[in-house]
């Protein structure tokens, strides 16, 4: 009796979902010209989080000589700007993660952190001391923190399935964009104050909050799921490129969905409502830690490598300039594979050539083979940019449009913890490389195995509720 009252309920929940997705799969289905000039304008924003994530590379040694604490303070000083900062990631996202979700929308919440970020590191330039340089950097990391989850989640939900891939490379590009304007603006900055590249890297932020401010459509998906019926059809109709949907299409679906809405738990969510759906549900949850487990590990590589760099016999603009230049290929490999490689082939195997490239940087300890231990470090911080990209893809795809910005948020907040040991080991691995490269590569193979307890997604629709979600989990294991 029981299974035959079920089956209805199943059948409706299926038959939603259909609705909902070739609604949105007719409309923005075929790429257009509004939709590539929304996802660029959307992804220029990892160009500004790049450059504030690397930055401390080139400001961090000038500010600290100009207080004079490279004598006779301690190292803890020192590293304290950089500490802060992803200290501030850490805040942020937990904090600002579920606003997106929720309150804000993705637009609004990424404004607002650029906003954030932008207008702390504008005031960075001004600092009189290492406690308010510290607070800046902080303050800045926290509005960063956000950045490249809203713009990832927001490109890709302007986008039809087929497509969803190729627009979410567009920000690791604009990513690596920013990692080598650095090296470039420091170089032409050289002889002037650290204060001025803080300067070039956030004036333009502030510019770019106002473009997106006035250009920028919000999710459609995430305002269907809100309820707000009246901006959903005019931004699906903004940027479809089809002239021949009218109102009436929208009103027949609208009639359909009306009651599956009304009756949903996701209609009425509270500011963190998102963060406790991720945790309720046991499919929502495993699925959660096992991707942030393997965030962790690409993320102590990832942020890493850069900051190792310095301990290398090479020019410090040359090397940074090297790692910037492997996430171009990075960015390209997933752009052309992401359609063909399954995810979680890609992310495992990409994670154990990090992994032994950079076990690889130990064993290769002879001056005369140092052209090599920098070829693998390149090739395994190129195999973590692979990985970093697959996996903030995959876990847009894994959870529904009512959660997934604090999914992915919180995978980000993942990378960050496991890039926020990196300077640590980096500081040990002078002495011991097995302290740093050594741990930098047996963390991320073994991380990366927890991709094993995640479901394929390649070629699936997303979902936009957890109820569909947990029906096609459902589906799947049976």
């Amino acid at each position: 009796m029981s299974d035959q009252s079920s089956e209805p309920l199943l059948l409706n929940r299926k038959k939603a979902s259909k609705s909902l997705d070739e609604t949105i799969e007719r409309c923005i289905g075929e790429f257009g010209w509004a939709q590539l000039l929304q996802s660029i304008l959307v992804s220029l924003s990892w160009v500004f989080d790049a450059q504030q994530t690397f930055i401390s590379v080139f400001t961090d040694t000038s500010a600290v000589s100009e207080w004079s604490l490279q004598r006779g303070v301690s190292s803890v000083l020192t590293g304290l700007p950089a500490s802060s900062f992803f200290i501030g990631c850490l805040i942020g996202g937990l904090v600002l993660s579920t606003l997106a979700d929720t309150k804000l929308g993705r637009k609004n919440m990424l404004i607002l952190s650029c906003l954030i970020m932008s207008l702390a590191g504008t005031i960075t330039s001004i600092s009189t001391n290492i406690w308010m340089y510290s607070f800046l950097r902080l303050l800045s990391g926290f509005g960063r923190a956000t950045i490249g989850t809203c713009a990832l989640v927001l490109s890709t939900e302007l986008v039809g399935n087929h497509w969803r891939g190729q627009v979410g490379i567009i920000g690791f590009v604009c990513f690596t964009i920013g990692f080598l304007s650095l090296p470039m603006i420091a170089y032409v900055n050289k002889e002037s104050s650290w204060r001025v590249l803080y300067l070039w890297t956030c004036v333009p932020t502030i510019l770019y909050s106002i473009l997106v401010h006035l250009l920028v459509h919000e999710s459609p998906r995430w305002l269907y799921v809100r309820g707000n019926k009246e901006e959903f059809v005019l931004t699906l109709k903004s940027i479809t490129t089809r002239s021949s949907l009218t109102l009436s299409f929208f009103g027949s679906f609208f009639e359909f969905e009306d009651q599956e809405h009304n009756n949903s738990e996701e209609s009425t969510m509270s500011l963190y409502s998102a963060i406790k759906m991720l945790i309720e549900k046991n499919w929502a949850f495993r699925r959660l830690i096992s991707v942030m487990l393997v965030g962790f590990g690409i993320g102590m590589v990832y942020y890493g490598m850069p900051l190792g760099v310095g301990n290398l016999p090479f020019n410090l603009y040359l090397s940074v300039t090297l790692n910037a230049l492997s996430e171009l290929p990075a960015s390209m490999v997933t752009f052309f594979l992401i359609g063909k490689l399954t995810r979680k082939k890609s992310l495992l195997g990409f994670a154990m050539l990090s992994g032994i490239c950079s076990i690889g940087c130990v064993i290769v300890k002879s001056d005369y083979l140092k052209e090599l231990q920098m070829g693998l470090e390149l090739f395994s911080f190129f195999s973590a940019c692979t990985c970093f990209n697959v996996l903030l893809i995959y876990t847009v795809e894994l959870f529904p449009t009512c959660v997934r910005n604090s999914a992915v948020s919180m995978v980000r907040q993942a990378l960050v913890l496991g890039g926020s040991f990196s300077p640590m080991l980096v500081a040990f691995g002078r002495e011991n490389r097995w302290l740093s490269y050594g741990v930098f590569g047996i963390c991320i193979a073994i991380c990366g195995l927890f991709v094993l307890c995640l479901p394929e997604t390649k070629g699936r629709t997303l979902s936009d509720t957890m109820d569909e979600e947990e029906y096609k989990e459902s589906v799947l294991v049976c």
